[in-house]
């Protein structure tokens, strides 16, 4: 039986009257996405048409998930928000924070005993407020919340970006920063700016080596990174409907990637098939009661031009298997001789040292099926391995299901590792190298989502490429980046020349999925009694303290960094080694921007100090600016704060005296996070003023005082030599944001409502 059965039909009731009213404001048949939006606003009943990528709405989330590294400062934020309990269903999930290095059973008792005040810490707030908890090696949250949690026609919102995997099945389900969870939790409305459609026809039917991890790799390639900010991307098509549930999670998954507020897809008999396995045969029952309303009208998916912004159409029967990378999700190669050429011209090393199989993208039992068929193939046919192969199960349920199977044993016979189930290398936590800054150029192949530099193993050398897991096998078995399996033959042990055969798999375990232990804990009724204590020594965990209001007189303000090119959530808050600060604020503010190139010498964490002339770090610079008890602003290009989610992007310069942050666009979600914690997300009116900001600069705002939606504010740059530019910058701020930042932080807001 699925939680929050109760939930789940209580949306299922509210849906049909409140999509039928939304069909008739708008006078015109709707979109799934445009159903599930209509079908979750904060005032319930529709009563206008909203104006995509325009307007913005309160929405009422059903329920939240969080990770142990986001959910660390989001709790910390709730505990000030004066609330007894959660008010939606609410989990946490510990998958972050357990590095991957010598298998599964060793690094989970070292993740216990490392970070056992923090997992101690997650599980008492946890059950204080409600809050379901799951154990460290329960699983990756987006497959655990994939199978017990999503359910189609629902929203959700999650402190981690790929919270967009429940898409899959056919949720409305987007990342957020902690401060809009909090948001949620308090009881209160999460804003939107209305998403505008795109609509992906896909057509064919996927066959051989091409897996849904090529659809989304497609996709990437045809939007950018940036191409679907803003939007939601409803999948669509006899493509669609021809796949696997968590084959659509994975394409969800990674619309992350494009910068798409979300993506989904219609509900359809695969869905109703993954409920049924995972146990909750009775969310299929409810939801087939409801069927068409959890799927666009059919008129939409007729003339999907007159109904969404763009539309794209891919043909399955035409896409081959691609690697994605290195450096950016979005740099698409075809396997084969491409990948030979490109390599060449760019000297991306060819010899593969290690293939990656899981992650909360590419860890599902039909996943792990597919990659173990080309293993087990290997072995058959006299293979030796040429590279590393390591394995993480999405889950504890699909790791023991696997197990009992013996799709891992035909791992281990390859002497891959199993990992534990965890993120592992896919978020940085990855014992590879004892100095991964110094660490030699290599590639690697892994069904993850992310490659920017250093965020598997933190080497910069290291070529990450995007692939599905039965070609990250067939590639790691290989050891050649260029290596085809549709074409080309490998030497055996016995000097005969193979080939590989097609992939072959199961969609859901044929004996059913079993577990002994799943890793949850449910909150106790009341938990009024829970103490929660955090020592004021701690390394890991710190009680927050208020932001101060940055007032509407900003003058004098000094250039910290401008940043050059793509400066995204990694390098303005890096992973890795950092997560273990997650918790701790003025810690973790010791990797603020370290990442960033400044512009003026093309160095990362090496700028500038007005103050003394002399270079310095990134964050000691700014706390030498902030004893002064001076305002800096940070620039930046185009895209800026793309990828995770994560809020310390946000929160660390506002902690450390960032007052605003000035680029050419921003990325959704950490346009969101400056404005939740009080300070400035502008933006160029003319993106070429980004040219006129100078190394010595002060910064002084000329009209803040009048600071108004849709009204541009106005910024002073004074030179060294003191000569001048003045130039416009643009804001997306509506009247309740404003709001937050003359009160220093929606949080602020939250605590005064509540007093």
């Amino acid at each position: 039986m699925a939680f929050d059965i109760d939930m789940i039909k209580q949306v299922y009731a509210n849906m049909t009257e409140r999509i039928d009213a939304a069909r008739k404001i708008t006078g015109k048949p709707l979109t799934l996405s445009e159903k599930i939006l209509y079908s979750h606003l904060w005032e319930g009943k529709p009563t206008k048409e909203f104006i995509r990528g325009k307007d913005y709405v309160d929405f009422a989330p059903d329920r939240i998930a969080c990770q142990d590294a986001t959910a660390q400062m989001a709790l910390l934020q709730f505990m000030q928000a004066g609330k007894a309990q959660v008010a939606v269903p609410t989990t946490v999930h510990c998958d972050h924070l357990i590095q991957a290095k010598d298998g599964a059973v060793t690094d989970l008792k070292h993740a216990n005993n490392t970070s056992s005040e923090v997992f101690n810490f997650l599980e008492s707030v946890s059950n204080k407020y409600g809050i379901g908890f799951w154990k460290p090696g329960a699983g990756i949250i987006h497959q655990v919340v994939l199978e017990n949690y999503a359910f189609p026609g629902g929203m959700m919102i999650g402190t981690d970006s790929h919270t967009v995997n429940a898409g899959g099945l056919g949720m409305v389900a987007i990342g957020v920063g902690g401060a809009d969870a909090v948001d949620v939790m308090a009881g209160m409305a999460w804003e939107l700016k209305f998403p505008k459609l795109i609509g992906v026809r896909l057509i064919g039917k996927l066959s051989g080596w091409t897996a849904p991890k090529d659809v989304i790799l497609k996709v990437a390639e045809i939007l950018t990174v940036k191409g679907g900010t803003g939007a939601i991307v409803e999948y669509f098509g006899p493509g669609a409907t021809s796949m696997s549930c968590t084959g659509k999670g994975t394409i969800c998954n990674m619309g992350a990637e494009i910068g798409a507020t979300t993506s989904t897809f219609g509900y359809d008999e695969s869905m109703e098939r993954y409920l049924t396995a995972t146990d909750r045969k009775d969310v299929a029952d409810a939801a087939n009661k409801v069927k068409d309303y959890l799927t666009a009208d059919a008129e939409v998916y007729a003339n999907p031009e007159q109904y969404f912004d763009q539309v794209i159409e891919i043909n399955l029967s035409e896409l081959g298997p691609l690697l994605n990378g290195p450096f950016t999700p979005d740099l698409s190669t075809p396997v084969g001789a491409d990948m030979t050429e490109k390599a060449a011209i760019n000297d991306w090393p060819l010899t593969v040292e290690w293939g990656l199989i899981g992650s909360c993208t590419n860890s599902s039992y039909e996943d792990l099926s597919r990659a173990s068929s080309i293993a087990q193939q290997a072995i058959d046919k006299g293979l030796k391995m040429k590279s590393e192969l390591g394995i993480n199960p999405g889950s504890e349920q699909v790791r023991y299901t696997a197990d009992r199977d013996g799709i891992l044993g035909i791992f281990e016979n390859l002497n891959a590792k199993i990992f534990t189930n965890a993120c592992g290398p896919c978020i940085g936590q990855w014992a590879r190298y004892s100095d991964p800054k110094n660490a030699p150029k290599n590639s690697i192949v892994h069904s993850f989502n992310r490659n920017f530099a250093k965020r598997a193993d933190g080497n910069p050398n290291t070529h990450a490429f995007v692939a599905s897991p039965e070609i990250t096998a067939a590639i790691a078995i290989a050891g050649r980046l260029d290596f085809n399996p549709l074409k080309d033959f490998l030497i055996n042990e016995d000097g005969e020349e193979v080939m590989f055969d097609e992939p072959t798999g199961w969609e859901l375990p044929p004996k059913g999925f079993e577990v002994l232990d799943n890793g949850y804990l449910a909150p106790e009724k009341d938990g009024s009694h829970v103490k929660i204590a955090v020592n004021e020594d701690s390394e890991r965990l710190q009680l927050l303290e208020p932001f101060t209001p940055l007032g509407n007189t900003i003058t004098g303000a000094k250039l910290l960094i401008k940043a050059f090119g793509k400066c995204t959530t990694d390098h303005i808050s890096m992973a890795g080694p950092w997560l273990r600060f997650r918790g701790h604020l003025d810690n973790i503010a010791n990797n603020t921007l370290i990442g960033a190139i400044n512009a003026f010498n093309k160095k990362t964490n090496f700028v500038k100090n007005q103050l003394t002339g002399e270079y310095n770090a990134v964050p000691a610079v700014q706390r030498e600016y902030k004893k002064a008890g001076i305002n800096t602003i940070v620039v930046g290009d185009h895209n800026y704060g793309e990828g995770s989610s994560r809020e310390h992007a946000a929160m660390q310069p506002r902690h450390l005296g960032v007052a605003a942050v000035i680029v050419k666009s921003f990325a959704r979600i950490h346009e969101t996070n400056l404005k939740k914690q009080g300070m400035l997300g502008l933006t160029f009116a003319n993106e070429a003023d980004y040219d006129l900001i100078h190394e010595d600069d002060t910064f002084n705002f000329l009209d803040l005082n009048e600071f108004a939606p849709d009204k541009p504010l106005t910024i002073e740059a004074v030179h060294a030599d003191g000569s001048k530019d003045v130039f416009e910058v643009n804001h997306t701020y509506n009247n309740s944001q404003i709001v937050w930042y003359n009160e220093g932080s929606a949080l602020n807001l939250i605590k005064k409502q509540n007093a």
